[in-house]
């Protein structure tokens, strides 16, 4: 016995010697991954298998929860809520459109409507202005009427005064007639030169002072239709010598 132990003691430090050859260290057993032992925990025992899966996946979803530092993190565009706030710029477009339109529609309208308007107010007011011309020329018919006779009177039978007095009447008639349609005399005979309303034909010297400017004679009288002068009174004005 003392010998085949003594043979076995010999032969260990020859194999230690071996595998020390190649100069590799000889490795524990118990130095080996914890990897490798997986499995045959797995294998040996269902219950550590469940505590070892659970353990990997927790730290998976970890890694799927937590973004890589170059990706992005997802905004909030692709919310439910992003397609009605793209749609609320078109819904606003759309109906600036839809006012743009009505405006411009009733602006053309507008135009139309005042474009009759200033045709139908011109119609009227050259209708009005025919009218107007007629009545006073259906008056002055009288008047030429008064005219004709006077001229066809029969010189041989008619007198001075009477062919005088024929004319004073037209006179008077055709003054009316004028008055009636708004129609101002302007005869300022002895009154101050007025230049809005009096035109100076000549100037006649005079030795007082308190007629100069004065008019002298009148040689046709002026006439004013509603504050619009119509002619100016052509006079003579006094001036000192």
């Amino acid at each position: 016995m003392k010998d085949s132990v003594s043979e076995t003691d010999a032969m260990e430090p020859l194999e230690d010697v071996r595998s020390g050859e190649a100069g590799e260290p000889v490795k524990d057993p118990v130095d080996a991954p914890a990897v490798d032992a997986v499995p045959d925990a797995v294998e040996a025992s269902p219950e550590a298998a469940d505590e070892v899966i659970p353990e990997r996946g927790e730290e998976a979803v970890a890694e799927v929860a937590e973004p890589s530092q170059g990706e992005p993190a997802p905004s909030g565009d692709g919310a439910p809520g992003s397609d009605a706030s793209a749609l609320e710029p078109d819904a606003a477009l759309t109906h600036l459109r839809e006012e743009l339109a009505s405006l411009n529609d009733r602006h053309l309208r507008l135009a139309a409507e005042f474009t009759n308007y200033r045709r139908r107010v011109e119609q009227e007011r050259a209708a009005l202005w025919g009218r107007a011309q007629g009545d006073l020329v259906e008056k002055l018919l009288g008047v030429l009427d008064d005219l004709q006779r006077v001229a066809g009177l029969d010189l041989s039978n008619a007198t001075v005064e009477a062919i005088l007095e024929g004319i004073d009447l037209v006179d008077r008639k055709f003054e009316r007639i004028l008055a009636d349609a708004g129609v101002e005399v302007v005869d300022p005979a002895g009154e101050r030169f007025d230049p809005q309303t009096m035109e100076a034909m000549m100037r006649v010297p005079t030795e007082s002072e308190e007629e100069e400017d004065r008019v002298a004679m009148v040689f046709e009288k002026g006439y004013i239709l509603h504050g619009q002068l119509l002619r100016p009174a052509r006079v003579s004005v006094l001036k000192l010598g």
